[in-house]
């Protein structure tokens, strides 16, 4: 569509915007203490600890840039950004209604909104895949962005997703450290198949393991303090990184071999 860039960046814009008055930053009710404080440091095994949460500041200076990157001539007669468009709006406009429906105390709506959102970015980064750019800015730009922007709200949605049980009693139990390290384990394994879904892929795995980091953090003190969670929280992100790492060594050793082979 022709006016496709220019509602891309009024799209990516008027989120941001959104999100940010909605956050609380301006005043009124910050996130970890809507919704009856389900989202908070302390509520669920899951909760990383507050300053997890400022890497938005460097999603959203990348949703930004990318905004401005894609409205550029390349970039308008890109078939690579006219497939991205539609699916970067549309991730920037469900993360701010994300913020709306947590501070419309609803943690179910929230569930539903960010699960919606991470198959939006997980559908944006496989066309990111698929559509492998040389440009570095663009690599910069877009790829990473959406990279970080991807695995952050990984993350996210696992805290999510344990605050809505958390409104269902379901938080503290005989047995939740155990439970909860198999679930690392999983999160842990679901890391390692998108790095190899994605040729290794260093942005998501950086966002994980910051989240994951944060995670063992929180579980220092509080409610849910636990030396076994903090160990299991702080291994998984070592092997979401350490495998991506890996995977995009082997794959850019695969690509130079077939660029060489007669």
């Amino acid at each position: 569509m022709k006016f496709m860039p220019i509602v891309t960046a009024v799209s990516v814009a008027a989120a941001i915007i959104l999100s940010f008055i909605g956050s609380g930053a301006l005043g009124g009710t910050p996130i970890n203490a809507a919704a009856d404080g389900a989202l908070s440091t302390d509520a669920t095994p899951f909760a990383p600890a507050g300053p997890a949460f400022s890497i938005w500041s460097l999603i959203y200076l990348g949703l930004v840039a990318y905004a401005i990157y894609q409205l550029l001539p390349a970039q308008r007669a890109s078939t690579r950004h006219a497939a991205l468009r539609p699916w970067a709006s549309l991730s920037a406009l469900l993360n701010a209604a994300w913020i709306g429906v947590v501070q419309a105390g609803s943690v179910l709506a929230s569930e539903i909104v960010i699960i919606v959102l991470l198959v939006v970015l997980v559908r944006l980064i496989m066309l990111l895949t698929t559509s492998i750019s040389t440009r570095p800015t663009d690599k910069l730009v877009t790829d990473g962005t959406f990279g970080l922007y991807l695995g952050w709200v990984f993350v996210a949605t696992i805290a999510n997703t344990a605050a809505l049980l958390g409104t269902t009693g379901l938080t503290k139990f005989s047995g939740w450290q155990l439970i909860s390290v198999v679930l690392l384990v999983v999160v842990a394994l679901v890391g390692v198949g998108l790095a190899r879904a994605t040729g290794g892929r260093i942005a998501p795995a950086l966002t994980i393991t910051w989240g994951l980091g944060w995670i063992a953090v929180a579980r220092t003190s509080g409610e849910f303090a636990s030396p076994i969670l903090i160990w299991a929280a702080a291994l998984a992100g070592a092997v979401v990184l350490v495998a991506t790492i890996v995977i995009r060594l082997v794959v850019e050793h695969q690509r130079a071999k077939t660029s060489w082979d007669p």
